[in-house]
C-alpha cells in the first residue's frame, strides 16, 4: 500500500528548523526522526527501521528493514546506513516546534486525498503504535533511568502526557473531549475510538476544521508522538 516508493526507494520529506531537521517517511505513520542536519536525520531514520518493523508486524503490514542498513563488516567499525534507499520528495520550513523537538509543518503531500484502502492502512499502523506503547508500559519499571543531568519524566507522567496530547490532537480532527489520564482505560479507549472513526474514513485531503490537520498529517503526527515516547520508555528501561 506504500504510495511513495519509486524504483525501490522510500519517499521522505524533510522539515528544516534552525537547530533540528526531521526526516519523515510519507507512507509509514510514526517513522520520523530528527537530528542536527538533513543527512543525520536520514541516518537516524534508517537506524530506527528495525524498531519500526515491530510496529508494522503488529499491524500485519509487510515491512523489510534490511535494505535500510548495512551490517558491520569489521569489529569496532560503526554500522553504515544505505541512504540511497530514501527519496527526499519535499522539503518544508519548520519553526519553533521543530527546534523544540516535534514535527510541526504540513507538507504539500499531506493535502492529497486518502482512499478507503489507505485509511485502513493508516489506522492499522496507528493502532499498532498504541499497542506497542501499551505493551512497553506494562514491561517498564516504575522508575525509569534518568538522563545524564537527572532529567526525564517518570513513567506515569509520560503516559499521561501522551494521552493528553492525543486529546489536543483530536481537536484538530473536530473531536472534543476531556483529556483522560492513562490509567482511565475506558476513557483512553473511547478517545482513540473517536480518532480511528475519523481517520479510518476516506478523505479529500482538506482540513477537518479550519485550524485543524489533514488526515495524512494527523495520523503521522499522532503515531510519531506515541512511538517517540514508547521508544523513550524502552531506552530508559535499560
Amino acid at each position: 500500500m506504500a504510495e511513495g516508493r519509486s524504483a525501490g526507494k522510500t519517499a521522505v520529506y524533510l522539515e528544516r528548523g534552525t537547530r533540528k531537521v526531521f526526516a519523515c517517511a510519507l507512507d509509514w505513520p510514526g517513522w520520523c526522526r530528527s537530528a542536527r542536519t538533513a543527512e543525520l536525520s536520514l541516518i537516524a531514520l534508517a537506524g530506527y527501521a528495525r524498531r519500526y518493523a515491530v510496529v508494522a508486524i503488529e499491524a500485519g503490514v509487510a515491512f523489510d528493514a534490511d535494505p535500510y542498513s548495512l551490517d558491520q563488516t569489521y569489529k569496532n567499525e560503526p554500522i553504515s546506513y544505505d541512504l540511497d534507499i530514501f527519496e527526499v520528495t519535499e522539503s518544508v520550513m519548520g519553526g519553533s516546534t521543530t527546534d523544540f523537538g516535534a514535527p510541526g509543518a504540513i507538507p504539500v503531500a499531506d493535502v492529497k486525498p486518502v482512499t478507503a484502502e489507505l485509511a485502513t492502512w493508516h489506522v492499522a499502523l496507528l493502532r499498532a503504535s498504541w499497542a506497542l506503547l501499551d505493551r512497553v508500559a506494562i514491561l517498564a519499571p516504575h522508575a525509569l533511568r534518568k538522563g545524564p543531568r537527572g532529567g526525564g519524566r517518570e513513567l506515569g507522567k509520560i503516559l499521561d502526557h501522551v494521552v493528553a496530547a492525543e486529546a489536543a490532537y483530536a481537536r484538530r480532527l473536530g473531536i472534543r473531549c476531556r483529556p483522560p489520564i492513562y490509567r482511565d482505560r475506558l476513557g483512553v479507549s473511547a478517545l482513540r475510538a473517536e480518532i480511528v472513526a475519523v481517520l479510518g474514513k476516506p478523505s479529500d485531503g482538506s482540513l477537518f476544521v479550519p485550524t485543524g490537520w489533514p488526515a495524512r498529517y494527523a495520523v503521522r503526527r499522532i503515531a510519531w508522538h506515541v512511538l517517540d515516547h514508547a521508544w523513550e520508555i524502552q531506552d530508559r528501561s535499560q
